[in-house]
């Protein structure tokens, strides 16, 4: 595979001056700049209090999966030795041995805090295989995953009181932790089919002079948490001329890039033909939206990646993407929180990396998303199949892991008398019907952004007066296909009643 020539591309652009106070405060930690030396040749290392390998009660860590190209199909448990791919990292390695493994005695001491280099290496190699970033100065840090990835953005950009643009539909763990650190989370527009560039011009053209402009807005283009929305190629360049007129940091969080599926279709020959097609990975990397990082010139764009949603959420490993002198501000933070990522899910995780080796990660990755195909399909049919359409309304996801359907709360008959014309109050009453029925889903009502700044900004959302549609959102990733039939049926039977349908 060929990668990109980064040395041929111009530098980023200095966007140093967008810190927050915090963050220009920090300086490299003096301990942590003195392990630069540890394992150096011919010096007595005094300096830090790392225990000798030999304390570790662990010698070895074992791990199976299966082998690339995967023939038969994700989720398959391999039965025989040839179909089993083994990583077993030791104390101690194998000198002789080619594969770049992680020493155990190393990967559970206090480590790098950018990520082990062995794994850095690979993810950064992965990059340059599926987004052609346009400058040459980017990095890659590896981090616990996109949840700390997000604390550690609004620490090094934001100070109390700051404002901060979101998705008007967005995941609620991202506004609690902006709410928590005191800052205004303020919602842009959204349609079936994500962020509406116009609204966001119109937002920050608007913005009431008194109040300072956001440094920064929070973007999930693909497969959205939660409305499952997907931005289009053509979106994602008119937002980023915005943001670059409005100097704006974009940050890019995409758990979800690489669970990209055909359009839905019920044609069933068609889709058993899409099932079988064999992909090159050329084919794959070249059907995949490209990325805000591809059309960063600037490098104002800071991605979020994860192995939350392609190997396992319980690795708690994700990573940076961004410009090298804005990366800096995080390894000083991360120095003095988290530390480095978890030494187990390192050795395992680039173990199983360097045997699949950059086309076996592409196979497991193209194998994912066929898994997450079929769910889809199985998912809208059964929407089709199931639900009241006189009062339900729905897209169907080309990415990620969740759906979301609308529902009309006009209708309902006692909208206007016991509701009193009140959208969440038909919202509530579908909910605690549907537990009964069996069947939990999340009303879209948790995952709205409600700030806003003081004085005000000039544009209004139309949300700001209740929409008589509500939602609720489901997922196709978390139950077998018939479970997953049955409690749509279940949620489809609730409404109806609810409805009086």
């Amino acid at each position: 595979m060929t990668l990109s020539h980064s040395t041929e591309k111009p530098f980023a652009k200095d966007l140093s001056y967008l810190l927050s106070t915090e963050a220009r405060s920090r300086n490299e930690s003096p301990l942590k700049s003195a392990f630069k030396y540890y394992s150096q040749p011919d010096l007595v290392f005094l300096g830090g209090g790392l225990p000798l390998a030999t304390y570790f009660p662990f010698n070895k860590v074992v791990a199976e999966t299966a082998l690339p190209p995967f023939q038969n199909g994700i989720g398959y448990v391999p039965t025989t030795k040839a179909e089993t791919n083994v990583v077993k990292i030791e104390k101690r390695l194998d000198p002789n041995s080619d594969v770049k493994d992680i020493p155990l005695a190393r990967s559970l001491q206090y480590g790098f805090t950018e990520g082990q280099p062995e794994l850095v290496a690979f993810l950064k190699e992965h990059t340059q295989l599926v987004t052609n970033i346009p400058y040459q100065d980017w990095t890659l840090m590896a981090n616990t995953g996109s949840t700390q990835a997000w604390d550690n953005v609004l620490r090094n950009f934001c100070n109390k009181g700051d404002s901060v643009l979101v998705e008007e539909f967005t995941f609620s763990s991202a506004l609690e932790a902006a709410n928590a650190q005191s800052l205004h989370t303020i919602p842009v527009k959204m349609d079936g089919f994500g962020i509406i560039p116009e609204e966001l011009a119109k937002l920050l053209d608007s913005w009431n002079p008194d109040t300072p402009k956001p440094k920064l807005i929070y973007i999930i283009p693909t497969g959205q948490n939660p409305t499952g929305s997907s931005l289009s190629y053509e979106r994602r360049k008119e937002i980023y001329k915005i943001i670059q007129k409005h100097d704006l940091i974009l940050i890019e969080d995409e758990p979800y890039y690489f669970l990209q599926m055909d359009v839905y279709t019920r044609d069933l020959q068609k889709r058993e033909q899409q099932r079988n097609m064999t992909v090159s990975h050329e084919e794959f990397i070249n059907s995949l939206i490209p990325t805000f990082l591809s059309l960063d010139v600037d490098g104002r764009v800071i991605r979020f990646d994860s192995a939350s949603k392609t190997l396992a959420p319980g690795s708690r490993l994700g990573w940076f993407i961004g410009q090298k002198r804005l990366l800096e501000r995080f390894i000083r933070i991360q120095e003095v929180s988290a530390q480095a990522p978890c030494g187990f899910t390192s050795s395992i995780i680039n173990g199983t990396l360097q045997r699949w080796g950059q086309k076996g990660f592409l196979d497991w990755l193209i194998g994912i998303r066929k898994v997450y195909s079929h769910n889809r399909n199985v998912t809208i049919d059964a929407l089709n199949d199931y639900m009241p359409l006189e009062v339900v309304d729905f897209i169907p996801p080309i990415a990620g892991m969740f759906f979301t359907f609308n529902i009309d709360a006009t209708k309902h008959p006692k909208f206007a008398s016991e509701f009193n014309s009140e959208p969440l109050k038909v919202e509530n009453a579908i909910y605690e019907r549907a537990l009964k029925q069996g069947c939990l889903m999340i009303p879209g009502s948790w995952f709205v952004s409600k700030g806003n700044t003081s004085p005000p900004q000039r544009y209004i959302l139309d949300n700001d007066v209740q929409n008589p549609k509500i939602f609720f959102r489901g997922t196709y990733a978390a139950v077998p296909m018939d479970e997953l039939v049955k409690g749509i049926k279940r949620f489809a039977e609730a409404i109806k009643l609810e409805f009086e349908l």
